[in-house]
């Protein structure tokens, strides 16, 4: 019988993430995204909080919280975005990205009117499974052409205790403006 170590969670400001500890999360998101992580990806991972986990000392998984703003019903909501979330290969199916998500709604419930992430097809089980809802409505990005559609986004979101009333993800959900992927 084999048993799966424990794993070890620390969160940090980008700010507060040495040289080689931000070397040592962007090789596990190169990695783990096969290649697919661009610089624009890299830099909508930063600024915010990140949640580490680690196995025996080793960079196993990580997700970051940055601050963004989405409007919903006419209404602007200071959104907790989760990226990059991320579990090294060699590491999945152990609960590696559930625990990396349990902090990282912690961080998004405890402050921020609103949570949203962006999903890939095969992540979006992961998300439903947590309780995030599918937002099923049109998406649109505020650019600096103005708004402009993002149809066929896998943009999920969750509620938290400080959203004013809640969204109908039926309706249109427009996010700010970033370099990059919008969502």
């Amino acid at each position: 019988m084999s048993t799966t170590p424990a794993v070890t969670l620390r969160t940090a400001a980008t700010a507060d993430l040495a040289p080689h500890g931000l070397t040592a999360v962007r090789g596990l998101l190169d990695a783990a995204f096969a290649g697919e992580f661009a610089d624009d990806d890299w830099s909508h991972a930063l600024g915010g909080v990140h949640v580490l986990a680690t196995v025996d000392g080793e960079l196993v998984g990580h997700a970051s919280v940055v601050v963004r703003q989405l409007v919903a019903g006419g209404r602007t909501l200071r959104t907790g975005y989760v990226e990059a979330v991320a579990t090294a290969a060699h590491q999945r199916r152990r609960g590696v990205a559930s625990a990396v998500m349990t902090e990282a709604e912690r961080l998004v419930t405890g402050g921020f009117e609103l949570g949203a992430l962006s999903a890939s097809e095969e992540a979006a089980a992961l998300y439903a499974g947590r309780g995030w809802t599918a937002w099923t409505g049109p998406t649109a990005a505020l650019t600096p052409d103005g708004v402009v559609d993002t149809p066929d986004e896998g943009v999920f979101v969750q509620p938290t205790p400080s959203t004013p009333a809640p969204p109908d993800t039926a309706g249109r959900l427009v996010c700010d403006w970033r370099r990059g992927d919008l969502w």
